[in-house]
């Protein structure tokens, strides 16, 4: 049991040091984690019941908090990965149309042919064809992760259609605007990187404490496993250690958003 209790927590650490992989499409990535975690600690608190055992039950209880915690930073960091791929995607977007439309093609056409490469613009084309209101359509999707630049892109495209000012040469300057806020952001994105690479190093630490102490020859497992104080130990550890994260990527949040 303590060897198999011990192995989990080994991939925790793991999982909180190495960064997970970016979604690539909207909304997706973390809700099959989280249902997946939690199923697993309900099976465990389930056999733990069927067991009779309340030593099994706290340590399924424990293991519940990890994965509802480690859920919850796997999917945050991946809607921040999402949230980067989104801007990129608004810029090229705004690149593709200003090179379509200063070509002579049509709006319509411009969207249809950016809807080929970005999918889930595909609603803003299918309006365009259709006569209806862009500028809507593409406010309705900037609601997503990383595409709130969508509502400058539909002013702009506004002002254009009420001012018969050129769309391309607006667009144009849109692109250079984004292209400019993405590059600061990724400024503070690497100053921001360190701070987050520490926090996660310092929550694996005591993995490494750990294994010394029983190499040492001190048991630590045995303890943390199997005595009520060693469980409650383990539960304030994980939950100190949790908090450290959560507290490392809101303040990385703040600064990005003023950014």
């Amino acid at each position: 049991m303590s060897a198999v209790v011990a192995a989990l927590c080994t991939t925790i650490a793991v999982a909180l040091v190495l960064p997970p992989a970016p979604s690539t499409r909207w909304g997706r990535g973390g809700t099959s984690g989280r249902r997946w975690a939690f199923v697993a600690a309900g099976a465990l608190a389930a056999a733990a019941l069927l067991a009779g055992s309340a030593h099994l039950l706290v340590v399924a209880i424990v293991a519940a908090g990890v994965a509802g915690g480690l859920a919850r930073l796997v999917a945050g960091r991946r809607r921040e990965r999402l949230a980067v791929a989104s801007r990129s995607r608004v810029v090229e977007l705004c690149d593709a149309l200003q090179a379509e439309l200063a070509a002579g093609q049509t709006a319509g056409l411009a969207l249809e042919r950016a809807a080929a490469e970005w999918p889930e613009i595909a609603p803003v084309a299918r309006a365009a064809v259709a006569g209806g209101d862009v500028p809507t359509a593409l406010r309705s999707l900037a609601d997503r992760p990383g595409t709130g630049a969508l509502r400058v892109v539909a002013a702009a495209w506004q002002v254009a259609h009420r001012t018969g000012h050129g769309l391309a040469d607006t667009l144009g300057r849109v692109a250079d605007d984004l292209r400019a806020t993405e590059q600061t952001r990724r400024v503070v994105d690497g100053e921001l990187s360190s701070a987050r690479a520490t926090a996660r190093l310092l929550a694996a630490l005591p993995l490494l404490a750990l294994a010394m102490g029983s190499g040492a020859g001190a048991h630590p497992w045995r303890f943390l496993f199997g005595h009520p104080i060693g469980l409650a130990c383990l539960a304030a550890g994980l939950a100190l250690a949790y908090a450290g994260l959560a507290w490392i990527d809101a303040l990385a949040r703040d600064i990005e958003r003023a950014t």
